[in-house]
């Protein structure tokens, strides 16, 4: 298990927007256990899930990269936010894969799309990544069309190149995806991982890598029949269960629930609003005992997804009324990092850096 060191005194609030992305300066940071995670890549700047946008987040200072994984039809990991990609790629605009929309119950739910698992690599690889929301991030999508899905190995490569650039080990913080669903159509997502990571040497102790999922059982069953050595994290939402897993999100996040999970996984990845919830109004309320809670386990806590479009923030926190325009994205994030919590998921890895330094 990784070990974070103690988070310091706070410094105080900032005010004002964000600047444009900056570039990590040389200097170390004064809390480098305290991870910066590229969510998705630098999502904020470079449509989420291609190697332009890993690269980025790594240059920008992220301690991880971020990856969402999906199989395709012949068993490959690729980086994908979802399996459905008619929203984050040019497959609509091709005709040759027109009939391959099609209705898929996903976890439950009926979704209309393009599915990676109804593709080979080689016919995904013809296709370009789009930004997915595009009302919100307009710049992204001077990107469109430029570059491809990459597969996890390619971001393992991509992570040893920089790694030696940059001359600091850039870890990798991937997520399995709808494993459930993925293992009933025959395509598991646990085995392949698994495997990626051991030919790379990276299934071990002090390895920079967190394997990541919103499924208990997935991570039970990581621990225990493919016994990984690296850490392990619970993400969880504010509401609901973890799909056809009856003990809802809230249960597992009781103290007794913690010290269950604490037997086979390292950390949590919590919704945000599960360490500080919102006011009726919009604004932050008062910090919830959940970073406490998951300490007293032994589990670390790295909380998703900080964002710097006003769209996203707080309403105390929001300049102007334009849904678009950068707000202080910098205070919220110090914010959080007051409570005590040992990482966090930023779309803007620059913003994530530059807030870590100051607390």
């Amino acid at each position: 298990m990784l070990r974070f060191g103690a988070m310091a005194a706070a410094a105080p609030a900032l005010g004002g927007a964000i600047s444009a992305p900056a570039f990590a300066h040389d200097k170390p940071s004064r809390h480098p256990s305290t991870l910066v995670v590229g969510h998705r890549g630098a999502s904020g700047y470079r449509p989420e899930h291609t190697l332009a946008s890993y690269e980025l987040a790594a240059r920008m200072g992220a301690d991880y990269m971020e990856p969402d994984l999906v199989s395709t039809k012949d068993g490959v990991l690729v980086c994908r936010h979802e399996p459905e990609i008619g929203g984050t790629t040019n497959v609509a605009s091709k005709p040759e894969f027109a009939a391959r929309k099609r209705t898929v119950v996903l976890d439950g739910v009926s979704v209309t799309g393009w599915w990676t698992q109804d593709f080979t690599l080689a016919e995904l690889k013809t296709l370009r990544a789009t930004e997915r929301i595009p009302a919100i991030r307009q710049h992204n999508t001077l990107y469109d069309g430029l570059f491809p899905v990459p597969t996890f190995q390619e971001v393992l490569d991509l992570r040893k190149r920089l790694s030696h650039e940059l001359d600091r080990e850039i870890g990798v913080f991937p997520e399995t995806k709808h494993p459930t669903f993925f293992r009933g159509i025959g395509l598991e997502l646990e085995t392949p991982l698994v495997r990626i990571l051991r030919r790379n040497g990276l299934d071990r102790r002090g390895a920079k890598v967190f394997v990541q999922s919103f499924e208990a059982v997935n991570l039970r069953t990581l621990a225990d029949h493919h016994r990984v050595e690296v850490p392990l994290v619970f993400l969880s939402s504010a509401d609901g269960n973890p799909f056809n897993d009856p003990r809802s999100y809230a249960d597992y996040l009781t103290p007794v629930g913690l010290k269950e999970l604490s037997e086979y996984v390292d950390g949590l990845g919590p919704d945000k609003s599960q360490i500080i919830p919102r006011n009726a109004d919009g604004t932050l309320a008062t910090p919830t005992a959940l970073v406490k809670d998951a300490h007293r386990a032994g589990l670390k806590v790295i909380p998703y997804t900080f964002r710097a479009e006003n769209s996203f923030l707080p309403a105390e926190l929001k300049v102007g009324a334009d849904v678009t325009a950068y707000g202080r994205a910098i205070d919220e994030q110090v914010t959080f990092l007051r409570t005590g919590i040992d990482g966090l998921f930023t779309d803007q890895a620059d913003v994530g850096v530059l807030a870590r330094s100051l607390v």
